[in-house]
């Protein structure tokens, strides 16, 4: 997959000539990389060789040849790629037993599966103290028997040129998953990838849509900074929706942090297994064609309707003069309710 700084090749890679080679996936610098794109690729050889976790995807070396030549990066291999188009493509998944036959859905357990992982990987990495900055199901990949490894090989920024957007004369942000703080002041912390983790729920229990979806990245940005925030995807569960908001609170020092993500997630997969839920969500047979590839426009093909992406802004924030209609009262978790339109209107 070329890209401009760097590429991502898959390889045979042998460790021991008695043993039979491995598939890895390798990161190559270009020789046309940039003195930033290069500082970047040592700083992530420098992070990522620190790393120990089963949820965190494995560096398994670095290859440094003479200097006429670029180094390299070697990963474990994940066959089924990010976990954004897993979500949306269930063919992609590996285990027949993962989709439940022959409903095609997938099973609740299994998206907190998904959840519960990503968040093990995220505690770690907060007990390491670092910020992650751009946490997103694109960036965490997928495994054999859904295992789900969170990454960051840079290259989701060409990839999913539509998740990203330059604000000022800053890099390309991922606006849609970051906090009001992020947007705002460039302030990337522990909590903010709290708030990131939050819209990652959202985008696992929606099946891979795009955060904001029918809106532009200028949208977003207003939305996030006048308090507006996504409302549950449908068939979410309660305690999901729950902590979606605990991780979207105003204040960074007042949302959940990831040991208590953790252990509420644990708790509701001990609760699934002891009385399983029969109902499942639905997931689509057909490949759904992916938001950053669609116009952003609020046109009625880029979205499913109206009321299904209202946002709603939390306690603290002014509320904001938008077309969406909304009736002028607060419910006990100070979110404003959106006042949905007849039948006719959409």
């Amino acid at each position: 997959l070329p890209e401009v700084d760097f590429a991502l090749l898959c390889r045979e890679w042998r460790r021991d000539d008695n043993l039979p080679p491995d598939i890895v996936a390798v990161k190559v610098l270009k020789e046309s990389a940039s003195r930033e794109a290069e500082e970047d690729f040592m700083r992530e050889v420098d992070i990522m060789s620190a790393f120990r976790h089963t949820n965190i995807l494995s560096l398994i070396g670095v290859v440094l040849r003479d200097s006429g030549c670029s180094p390299w990066m070697v990963f474990e291999y994940m066959p089924h790629g990010d976990l954004a188009e897993v979500l949306r493509c269930n063919e992609n998944l590996v285990t027949p037993s993962v989709i439940e036959k022959p409903h095609n859905s997938i099973k609740y357990e299994s998206l907190l599966s998904v959840a519960l992982q990503i968040a093990a990987g995220m505690q770690y990495l907060a007990g390491q103290r670092f910020v992650h900055r751009d946490l997103a199901c694109r960036n965490c990949l997928v495994g054999t028997g859904l295992t789900v490894k969170i990454a960051d090989f840079g290259m989701s920024r060409d990839v999913y040129t539509c998740d990203y957007y330059k604000i000022g004369g800053s890099r390309l942000l991922p606006v849609r998953w970051m906090s009001p703080e992020s947007v705002m002041y460039g302030r990337f912390t522990l909590e903010s990838d709290v708030w990131s983790y939050g819209v990652v729920l959202w985008e696992i229990y929606s099946l891979g849509k795009q955060p904001y979806y029918g809106q532009s990245n200028e949208e977003v940005v207003k939305l996030i900074l006048q308090g507006i925030m996504l409302i549950p995807p449908e068939d979410c569960p309660q305690v999901i929706w729950d902590l979606m908001r605990s991780c979207w609170k105003t204040e960074p020092r007042d949302r959940i942090r990831f040991p208590e993500i953790y252990s509420r997630l644990k708790k509701a997969q001990e609760d699934a297994e002891e009385s399983p839920i029969v109902s499942t969500l639905p997931f689509p047979s057909q490949q759904i064609t992916s938001p950053s590839s669609t116009s952003t426009s609020s046109s009625s093909s880029s979205c499913i309707s109206q009321s299904e992406h209202l946002p709603r802004p939390p306690g603290g924030y002014p509320i904001p003069n938008l077309s969406a209609k909304t009736v002028e009262l607060l419910d006990s978790e100070n979110y404003l309710l959106p006042q949905v339109p007849p039948a006719s209107q959409f």
